[in-house]
Parts: C-alpha cells; structure tokens; sequence
C-alpha cells in the first residue's frame, strides 16, 4: 500500500504557511498567488492552525468582516488533525472522508514536512488501482 512518504516523494516539496497575526487578505493572496486551498497557519515554528477557502467563506464573508482587517487568528480552524509520513492513503482519505475536511498536514515527530489534499490522495489511489487492474490484463492475457 501506499504510503504518505510515497506520496509527499513524487509532489512537490513546498508547503505554504502564514502567521496568526497575519491579515486574512494576506493569506488569501497567497493562496491566489499559488493556486491553493489552503495554508497552514504556523507560529514559532508550531502548527497553530489550518486557513481554508472554506473558513474564509464561512467565517468572514458570512459575518461581512474585512478581510484586510481580520488575522487569521480570528477565522482559521484552530483543532488541526495531521498525520505521520508512514501513514496509509486510503487510512488519510478515510480520515477525511469523515471528518469533512481536504488538507491534511503531515508531521514527522512533532515538525512539519508536508500537506496533502483529498486530491493528492485520490489521485495516488486511482494510480494504484489501475497500476493493479494492468498487471491483472497482462496476467490474464498471459504476457
């Protein structure tokens, strides 16, 4: 099976962080600029907090506050789950799946080392099944 480690081996390495006292504008130009859903919320080198599309649409256009006025203190999702490298993908996807939730930081002993999505994690599933469903052809086919 494939693992976290797997998966963060073949993606790329950069994971994209604000600070809690940053304004909420700041974190969603970021995420504007790289094309991403979410940032990981760190402070002093701890993960503090998960800043989501989700949570801005939720949590600050819902109670018509300023985004240039708001830090991602006031709106991020503080109770983070996260998971070790050596994790499974269908275990993660599983995880998510049903807590409702699409990024997935991943720490080894205590420090940050990546974040995956539930799209990262589909994808890695959907490449391992048809990886089987070839080698099932070549067998049947007896090449």
């Amino acid at each position: 099976m494939t693992t976290i480690n797997d998966l963060l081996r073949d993606k790329p390495s950069s994971v994209w962080t604000v600070g809690p006292d940053d304004s909420v504008y700041d974190a969603l130009q970021l995420m504007s600029d790289k094309n991403i859903g979410a940032v990981l919320v760190m402070d002093d080198g701890h993960l503090v907090g998960l800043l989501s599309e989700r949570d801005y649409a939720r949590k600050l256009v819902l109670e018509n506050r300023s985004s240039r006025e708001t830090p991602v203190r006031d709106v991020m999702t503080q109770r983070v789950a996260y998971v070790a490298p050596t994790k499974e993908v269908e275990q993660c996807l599983a995880l998510m799946t049903d807590k409702r939730f699409r990024h997935l930081p991943v720490l080894d002993n205590g420090k940050l080392i990546g974040l995956v999505s539930i799209g990262d994690l589909v994808k890695a599933i959907i490449a391992d099944k048809q990886f089987i469903i070839e080698q099932l052809e070549s067998y049947i086919s007896g090449q």
